[in-house]
């Protein structure tokens, strides 16, 4: 058969090519082959393997068989884990199914992904007719080997095909791009961009090409020097990444950005991903420019604007659906137009016009400080029309122009997070905030306000230090430069340097201990700040995403701030009167034995008081699959606990509670090795486990005897394990420690676990040696098992 003659040969060719391609990726993670030479590299091994795939398959009369690259295998651009794209063109060839059969078996035997089809030239050509990424891939095909002229003529028809249908299939191709932008988010803001499927990743380029393909006047859109730059850019870091990786993936994850950029000759990671953000931004904006451009070609509007300008007034009119400023304008001497530009757009929700996105970009200069009313009205109008700001601020932005109102921007321009418990680069999370806040708004007595403390609340993330210390700083150089008086400058520079109070002290501190309230009432001053802080909070959280805010937060947060009002308000806070048992937890204590009773989330363990109680619920909980939320630790009885836990599945599943009370039954007698389970556990999660941080977690102990009147306060601060409270219970236990509660708080790769604790004889901790052994141990502890 030939099949077998052919694999005889073929064998040795396949682990030549493997050899190769690792050879390749090892010379790029040495520094020794610069990343942007492997595809080039990669794709001509590539057609040789092939080449000599169909010469040995057809036993070298290859006439009526033809091998086309088609896709980013056509433009000579696979990176080591990309699919090799191949069509297998015949002129009706009875043996055409054992020559496919001979090629693919030993593509396959290289451990490269092979996409592949045979197809006849008519075939092809129906198929391209019918489905968008076939015809997609044949406006990048290239020829590989065999009858050259079978390959030319489909390439040179598919060509003209797109040239003459291609404009009908655009808007088919448009709501792909929409629907893909909106399953992969934008490249240059997330902290974990797509590099290819992202919006401003390389296949926004491949439908630029394919625009530019049916519309000339886009050539040089999509041929343009800054484009060519950010493609090279995006593909280097993507090679580096398969490179590493060994695998398919295109997410430029958060442990391998470090490393990435050292590769490629970065300062560090966020230098990495600030151009890589840059990128991205360069190539949506260009995208979004030809799309614009593209649309009148093949989308007939069902009720066109006005053909004469429609005036808006103050220099700018209605052009065509986009916002113009008119010929006499004068963006230079009116420093406010920019910004009124801007709002109109957004108020509309529609585009600037380019024209005018280029004279305002040419002409508009920094306006003097401190800002005229108008200005100042503008900016903070532009602030308060919710998710219609982001896209125009990433217009303004694009064209260097709302740095000159804002030059502090330019300090979290393309900065990232890295860190899981962010979603995007701090200026668009500063942007989404503001956006938030503006659902808020009729919520407090100065939406002005609340709207620039959501735009400066993080604009101190620059660097080392506090960023909340930091931005407070910042805040008043932008306030002041508005032109805002004192009183409201001191305002917003509170809310910058408190935005973390509220989530803080209302997931880590008890809000039944009557200190707590008071505390931050005092940090907070006065009503109008908190009803402000509480509205920023809010905006904060859901701009951040769905680890740093959900219905819990919101809950305690929105309960935090009910006493504190109360404080403010003058009036008293009673201490909490004991929680009276419900008749089904009298019934239990009455029966004097252990029960486990859960209620969603809220788990209720009635058991004999023990030290170590809380260790082993922890310990067990964790065991199977949940994670201790918050503690509320009571004693019904001299001898019995009623303690009420609030969990989060590890899985997005609860366990079976029956079993969770067996559990903690075998772990009270001593019968379940509870310790080493855990561990067994925590050794297998890790294995598996993704950081969720490109930075170190911080492990930290702290020790407050001033926020509380009824007990001291203990923080950890730490990487999450398996089991993790369960280690810390323990260690409490030992220290002869008794604890009153404890509260666990998720911060993307780290947790906080707080615990008000006492001395056996109802004392806070006091003595300093004695806080200082308990330091150690908890250290300790925490430390044990890395």
């Amino acid at each position: 058969m030939v099949i077998d003659e052919a694999s005889k040969t073929a064998g040795p060719k396949a682990a030549a090519l493997r050899d190769r391609r690792s050879e390749l990726c090892q010379a790029v993670l040495a520094g020794t082959l610069p990343a942007e030479a492997l595809p080039p590299l990669l794709s001509a091994a590539c057609d040789q393997f092939l080449a000599d795939l169909l010469e040995h398959a057809t036993q070298g009369k290859n006439s009526g068989y033809a091998l086309i690259a088609v896709g980013g295998y056509g433009r000579s651009a696979i990176c080591p884990g990309s699919d090799l794209d191949v069509v297998l063109l015949h002129r009706r060839r009875r043996h055409v199914e054992r020559i496919a059969d001979a090629i693919w078996y030993t593509v396959w035997d290289t451990g490269l992904h092979l996409d592949h089809s045979v197809r006849t030239r008519s075939e092809a050509i129906e198929m391209a007719g019918s489905d968008m990424k076939v015809i997609l891939g044949l406006l990048d095909a290239r020829h590989i080997a065999g009858d050259e002229s079978l390959s030319s003529q489909l390439i040179e028809q598919v060509a003209a095909i797109w040239r003459r249908d291609g404009t009908g299939r655009l808007e088919s191709l448009s709501k792909s791009v929409t629907e893909r932008h909106r399953s992969f988010g934008e490249l240059a803001f997330l902290l974990e961009p797509d590099l290819k499927q992202s919006a401003g990743g390389l296949r926004d380029l491949a439908a630029l090409r394919a625009l530019a393909a049916t519309l000339p006047f886009l050539e040089p859109v999509a041929e343009a020097a800054p484009i060519v730059e950010a493609e090279a850019l995006i593909t280097k870091v993507r090679v580096v990444v398969q490179c590493r990786s060994g695998s398919t993936g295109d997410r430029l994850v958060l442990q391998e950005q470090d490393e990435v950029a050292d590769i490629l000759g970065n300062a560090d990671a966020d230098d990495l991903m600030a151009n890589v953000a840059e990128a991205g931004r360069t190539i949506a904006s260009a995208c979004s420019e030809a799309w614009r451009r593209a649309r009148p070609s093949f989308v007939r509007e069902q009720h066109p604007g006005p053909v004469s300008d429609l005036p808006l007034g103050k220099g700018m009119v209605l052009r065509a659906g986009e916002i113009a400023i008119e010929h006499t304008a004068d963006p230079a001497r009116d420093q406010a137009l920019a910004l009124r530009v801007a709002l109109a757009a957004a108020e509309r929700q529609t585009l600037i016009e380019r024209d005018t996105m280029d004279r305002l970009a040419n002409e508009t200069t920094a306006p003097d400080a401190p800002f005229d009313d108008d200005i100042r009205a503008a900016f903070v109008g532009l602030l308060g029309t919710g998710d219609a700001l982001i896209p125009v601020v990433e217009a303004l932005d694009q064209r260097h122009i709302f740095e000159r109102y804002m030059p502090e921007w330019l300090l979290v321009r393309n900065r990232p997070q890295r860190n899981a418990y962010h979603r995007y680069t701090v200026d668009r999370h500063l942007l989404e905030a503001v956006a938030r806040a503006g659902e808020h708004v009729g919520d407090v007595a100065r939406p002005d306000l609340l709207l620039l403390s959501a735009l400066l609340h993080d604009i101190g993330k620059v660097g080392h230090g506090d960023h909340s210390e930091v931005g407070a700083e910042t805040a008043r150089a932008v306030m002041e430069r508005l032109g805002y008086p004192e009183k409201d400058v001191e305002i917003v520079i509170d809310l910058v340097s408190m935005h973390l109070v509220l989530p803080d002290f209302a997931t880590r501190r008890d809000l039944d201990d009557p200190s707590t309230a008071i505390v931050v009432a005092k940090a907070v001053k006065d009503r109008q700040r908190l009803s402000l802080l509480a509205a920023l909070t809010s905006a904060d959280g859901q701009a951040t995403g769905s680890a740093a805010w959900g219905p819990w937060k919101a809950d305690l947060v929105l309960r935090l701030v009910e006493k504190v009002d109360a404080v403010l308000s003058g009036v008293p806070i009673a201490p909490s009167a004991p929680t009276e048992l419900t008749p089904e937890q009298a019934e239990l204590v009455a029966a004097g034995k252990l029960a486990v009773r859960a209620s969603g989330k809220h788990v209720t363990v009635v058991a004999p008081d023990r030290p170590g109680l809380l260790a082993a619920v922890a310990g067990v909980l964790a065991l199977n699959g949940c994670n201790v939320r918050r503690a509320m630790l009571s004693s019904a009885e001299p001898d019995m606990a009623v303690d009420v836990f609030i969990v989060e599945p590890t899985f997005d599943r609860l366990p079976d509670w029956a079993k969770v009370e067996r559990d903690l039954q075998a772990a009270l007698d001593g019968t379940l090795p509870l310790v080493e389970r855990l561990a067994e556990q925590d050794r297998t999660y890790a294995r598996g486990r993704r950081p969720a941080s490109a930075l170190p977690a911080v492990r930290r102990v702290t020790i407050d005897n001033a926020t509380s009147d009824r007990a001291s306060i203990i923080e950890v601060r730490t990487p999450d394990r398996v089991g993790l409270l369960q280690r810390i219970a323990t260690t409490l236990v030992a220290s002869d420690l008794d604890v009153v509660s404890a509260l666990a708080d998720t911060l993307g790769h780290e947790v906080v676990d707080t615990f008000y604790v006492r001395e056996t004889n109802g004392e806070k901790l006091s003595d300093p040696t004695r806080i200082h052994e308990v330091r150690e141990l908890l250290e300790q502890a925490i430390g044990r098992g890395d």
